[in-house]
């Protein structure tokens, strides 16, 4: 991509390695994302994701290399920067309402003890409009389902109306119909200028995203889905073998002949 660029990268990665106290997860990470675009990262349990999900939000520090964040350091405009982790602590936090929950989003603007103006109070409530929790509002958080909890925090994230959007497995514990609405808002905000990174095992999710990076602890490839998904980097992601034709995942077995996934089938495959 040019060097010639108008306005600040989302994410601008030079030489980054991401870990968690002296052990490297990752090393020598080079990419770029801009405003607008969507970027699926792609890979079994420990490749790295969650490492680099929480390095791009500030919750870990780079370990060596440089990272940018919408034009500066990780955690320098908390305001714009939306993550959603696999771990939400205030679900276990009493006596917290949904509606109590989605509004939390809105306190990097105000702080804790900021009045919430009616402009917070739309975002809030067109956010649990998209996932179909409004009427859930006044229903404590811990009287919700698994995948109930999981559109209450997506609301919440995407309430905040960041201009990063990160997120950690968001589709975990969500039905088919509530996993399109969210895959489709989140191309909704990638139209209205906002950059998304989602961390995911489902192909066929990364598919719909403008770019994939495949993890294993080192990047495999990085690059539009259907241009970088070969039978070669997905043994070497996940340890099976298969095509990618016209947006599917066909023909998956793990080395060695052991099935994956229930054997040889056309489809979206997750791992």
């Amino acid at each position: 991509m040019s060097e010639m660029h108008l306005q600040p990268a989302a994410v601008l990665a030079r030489g980054l390695s991401i870990g968690h106290g002296r052990e490297t997860v990752v090393a020598n990470l080079d990419f770029r994302l801009e405003p607008g675009k969507t970027l699926a990262l792609v890979g079994s349990n420990g490749s790295g994701k969650t490492t680099l999900l929480k390095t791009l939000a500030g919750l870990l520090p780079p370990l060596a290399g440089t990272i940018e964040v919408l034009g500066g350091r990780p955690l320098a405009s908390p305001a714009r920067v939306a993550y959603m982790g696999q771990f939400h602590p205030s679900s276990f936090m009493l006596p917290l309402r949904t509606v109590d929950i989605v509004r939390m989003a809105r306190f990097a603007s105000h702080g804790l003890l900021g009045r919430l103006t009616p402009s917070d109070e739309r975002a809030v409530h067109e956010a649990m409009a998209v996932m179909g929790v409004e009427h859930l509002a006044r229903k404590p958080l811990n009287a919700l389902s698994g995948g109930q909890r999981q559109k209450v925090f997506l609301a919440q994230t995407f309430a905040k109306e960041a201009d990063l959007i990160l997120l950690d497995e968001p589709a975990a514990n969500l039905d088919a119909p509530a996993q399109a609405v969210y895959r489709r808002f989140v191309r909704t905000c990638a139209k209205a200028g906002k950059a998304v990174v989602v961390a995911t095992h489902d192909i066929d999710e990364a598919a719909e995203y403008d770019w994939t990076m495949l993890l294993a602890r080192r990047v495999v490839a990085f690059g539009p889905c259907a241009e970088i998904l070969t039978p070669q980097t997905l043994m070497a992601t996940f340890g099976i073998v298969g095509q990618f034709k016209e947006g599917r995942l066909l023909v998956v077995e793990r080395e060695h002949g052991h099935q994956a996934c229930g054997g040889a089938h056309e489809g979206p495959c997750q791992h």
